[in-house]
C-alpha cells in the first residue's frame, strides 16, 4: 500500500524522492513539485526542502545534507558536497562546495557567506 500511495504522489507533484531514500524525520516539503533527490543522497532530520530542488550526483560523489537545513526553491546541491546542520541554501543556488553548520550559501554573492 505505500509503494501504491507513494507513486500516486510521485505522479501529483512531480516529484522524484526515492521511497527508500536515506531521509531523516521530520522532513518538510511545503511545495514538493519538481523536487528530485538522488536515491543515495543522505539527508538530515527536520529540513526543509522548496519546490525544483535538485539534489543529484556527478561521477565524484553524492551530497550529505545535515539536520535542519532550509532549502530555497530552484537550488541545486551537486556532488560530494557536505552541508552542515543549521545551514540556509538560497533560492536557485547551485551548491558544489561544502557548507559549514549554521552557514549560508546565496546565488547574489555566488558564494559561501559568513552571517552569524
Amino acid at each position: 500500500m505505500a509503494v501504491l500511495r507513494h507513486r500516486l504522489w510521485s505522479i501529483v507533484t512531480g516529484a522524484d524522492i526515492p521511497i527508500n531514500a536515506a531521509i531523516g524525520g521530520g522532513l518538510l516539503i511545503p511545495h514538493p513539485n519538481g523536487i528530485v533527490i538522488h536515491p543515495h543522497a543522505k539527508i538530515g532530520c527536520n529540513c526543509l526542502i522548496f519546490q525544483q530542488v535538485t539534489i543529484g550526483a556527478t561521477s565524484k560523489g553524492i551530497p550529505t545534507i545535515g539536520g535542519h537545513v532550509d532549502i530555497g526553491a530552484g537550488a541545486k546541491i551537486i556532488g560530494p558536497v557536505h552541508i552542515g546542520d543549521h545551514a540556509r541554501i538560497g533560492a536557485n543556488a547551485v551548491v558544489r562546495e561544502d557548507v559549514p553548520a549554521h552557514g549560508v550559501f546565496v546565488v547574489a554573492a555566488g558564494t559561501l557567506l559568513d552571517i552569524e
